[in-house]
């Protein structure tokens, strides 16, 4: 490995403190090295907060080494004025002579002009270390903003011979496949994405809340197919520990809300959002179900999205080739009957066993 790529390295080791929390901007890593040694590093604050090349500078005690240090970040600086002034603009303030970046920055507002302003500058720009791993690690941020819709993430847990749950349940709760530490890794995930997705029969059958209360973290946006407006707000996704967007058929009366609150007929920011948000799609266009909603959640601007189920609402998306990875537990039980799991065909890419649980990670092909 050579020293460029060791730094960079490290920009994405610490760049994963912002995991979950500088959505819609990209988690980035950023070192500061003078003499052969980090004198500073800094990630992406929550969002609002300063980027990393921000934290990394302000980090450094004495400024006057600036002019004679390198530094490494694993995406473009940002060359525009969003929630912070841009990070391109503070690198050229201090005259950091050198900037080495793992990859470019796709979105349009950016796309190169950063580099350009650096070189503009006379910095000495280098470009592409670890590229591989830097998209990699940006993947939600340039899903978004080069496909246009949410990272997709199906999860599911199935019972050794092949199945989500079983065919009728005595109580309205979850039957459990997977072991307490699988589910807490399930909670953990959740409060690394923005969004999470079920359908109507998983909310009737399990009463979820869809929250990380095994973890420390911001509850995720929660996402309702619920066609036929049959759910009312006893269920605990309707609780207020996040917000909802609920997806519905074209002719539905909407349910009517106490006098404090708002449905909404376009797309707000969510954060804080006193309601659920309810959005029309056509039901009818069987094949294009998932399409549409990754359609209304971007404009949402939601990056990032978990499918926890049930079994038709992933395989939708499955049959739409519209996920980018499948996180699979195959618990020890057996069912013998029941709702078979989705099927799916992917790269497996990691394969770990979790006590008595077994988990594949899968990537689309």
């Amino acid at each position: 490995m050579t020293t460029h790529e060791t730094y960079i390295k490290r920009c994405l080791q610490i760049a994963k403190n912002g995991l979950g929390t500088t959505r819609p901007n990209p988690m980035v890593g950023a070192v500061i090295v003078h003499n052969d040694l980090i004198i500073a590093e800094g990630y992406t604050s929550a969002y609002g907060g300063n980027h990393a090349e921000v934290n990394a500078i302000n980090a450094v005690k004495d400024k006057s080494l600036l002019t004679k240090c390198t530094l490494f970040v694993t995406l473009e600086p940002c060359s525009h004025f969003g929630k912070t002034p841009p990070c391109s603009d503070l690198i050229v303030k201090h005259k950091i002579p050198n900037v080495v970046i793992g990859c470019i920055d796709d979105n349009p507002e950016v796309a190169g002009k950063g580099i350009a302003k650096l070189k503009a500058s006379g910095c000495n720009v280098t470009v592409g270390i670890l590229e591989a791993e830097c998209k990699a690690h940006h993947k939600r941020f340039f899903t978004f903003h080069n496909k246009k819709r949410p990272y997709i993430i199906l999860k599911w847990a199935e019972t050794a011979d092949g199945f989500m749950a079983p065919i009728k349940k005595d109580e309205k709760k979850p039957v459990w496949i997977t072991n307490k530490y699988s589910r807490q890794l399930v909670h953990k995930w959740r409060a690394e994405e923005q969004a999470i997705l079920v359908g109507t029969n998983t909310v009737i059958e399990d009463n979820p809340s869809l929250t990380v209360r095994d973890w420390s973290g911001e509850n995720p946006i929660r996402v309702v197919l619920d066609k036929d407006l049959k759910l009312n707000s006893d269920y605990s996704i309707f609780s207020d520990e996040a917000d909802d967007i609920i997806f519905h058929g074209e002719n539905n009366i909407l349910p009517v809300l106490d006098t404090n609150q708002t449905s909404w007929s376009i797309h707000p920011p969510l954060k804080n959002c006193i309601s659920a948000a309810y959005i029309k799609i056509d039901w009818d266009l069987k094949k294009t179900i998932a399409k549409q909603i990754c359609d209304e959640l971007f404009k949402f601007q939601i990056n990032s999205i978990i499918i926890e189920g049930g079994s038709q609402t992933l395989q939708t998306f499955i049959d739409e080739n519209l996920w980018d990875e499948a996180r699979v537990f195959t618990g020890n039980t057996s069912f013998k009957t029941g709702i078979k799991a989705p099927e799916l065909i992917g790269n497996l890419i990691s394969e770990s066993q979790i006590k008595n649980d077994l988990l594949k990670i899968y990537a689309k092909d």
